[in-house]
């Protein structure tokens, strides 16, 4: 990271603190959370939250855009304006419940929109239609993992700090880097906001435009590899709930964090050991390389097994739950 983009992330953390510590009264009003069976938290807290990275991260988009994104830049410097309305949606929903075809409908179009962009060659419709897939499950899996204080804000703060080095990003991406760092400071254990739908959409939509903006297939498999930790936790829940003939979709407290959690694990402990894990893979794919990033990304996996064999609520006793 160069000292101007040092200086990006420190301005853009105050702004989104800033920006956040005066939309909490509105949220306090308007976007209450009210805990339920289901729930991680005890005590109302606002959602709504990601509205700070946001507002802070399409600002340097826009800026970037009125001063002239260079061919080099362009697209990775506009890729929060590409996904915001996406998250506008997501921000409606928070506050009105919507139909979940009008929210998979605006993600198909955003992941459309993404895959056009990307610089990947794209040979097949199977691969296209498998492109589809995978880029509205990152955005759903995103969005699945934000059920705990400072779990996905520090994780993604650490995959994206690590995908901007490697593709060596423009300032804009350094600014969300920064901006999601200002929320995390208030999405901390114990969290006085969420960021909500519109948050982890927006966040999901980034992450998946940046993997393809690689320079290639092997690279933007490297990329995707740094969100294990999030990303496998949702992959592993999702099959074991369809293969217990569970609604996908609906609110549950079956993923691994939630499980961890029910054993009587604080937000704080099971978000920094997801943290450290993905910061693990993140130093190895800046430093290591291939064989590192793979090896240390099964460890992983196998660790998370065993968490969840040996530690966590047994997913079937959560399931009755």
């Amino acid at each position: 990271m160069s000292f101007n983009n040092f200086l990006v992330v420190v301005s853009a953390a105050l702004v989104s603190f800033a920006l956040l510590c005066m939309l909490l009264p509105i949220f306090r009003r308007w976007l209450l959370d009210q805990p339920n069976l289901r729930s991680s938290h005890s005590s109302p807290t606002p959602r709504g939250g990601g509205l700070s990275f946001l507002v802070v991260a399409s600002f340097a988009s826009s800026l970037a855009l009125l001063l002239g994104p260079s061919s080099e830049t362009f697209p990775v410097s506009l890729a929060p304006l590409f996904a915001l309305p996406l998250a506008t949606v997501a921000l409606i929903d928070d506050c009105h419940s919507l139909p979940a075809t009008w929210r998979y409908g605006v993600q198909l179009a955003t992941a459309l929109l993404i895959i056009y962009l990307s610089p990947l060659l794209i040979t097949s419709t199977f691969l296209l239609l498998a492109l589809l897939i995978a880029v509205t499950a990152v955005i759903n899996f995103t969005n699945f993992m934000d059920g705990l204080d400072g779990l996905v804000a520090g994780c993604m703060s650490v995959v994206l700090t690590a995908v901007a080095v490697q593709l060596a990003a423009p300032w804009p991406i350094w600014a969300l880097v920064g901006s999601l760092l200002g929320f995390l400071f208030c999405n901390w254990s114990p969290a006085k906001v969420f960021m909500g739908d519109v948050g982890s959409t927006f966040l999901g939509a980034i992450f998946a435009f940046l993997v393809l903006q690689a320079s290639s297939w092997p690279e933007a498999f490297a990329l995707l590899l740094v969100a294990t930790p999030l990303l496998g936790d949702a992959c592993l829940c999702v099959p074991r709930r369809l293969l217990a003939k569970q609604q996908v979709f609906q609110a549950h407290r079956l993923h691994l964090f939630q499980r961890l959690h029910q054993a009587g694990w604080p937000h704080a402990r099971v978000s920094l050991t997801y943290i450290a894990a993905t910061a693990v893979l993140a130093v190895a794919l800046l430093v290591g390389g291939w064989p590192w990033l793979i090896g240390l990304a099964g460890v992983e996996l196998l660790l998370g097994v065993w968490l969840d064999q040996c530690v966590a609520v047994p997913f079937a006793v959560a399931s009755e739950s």
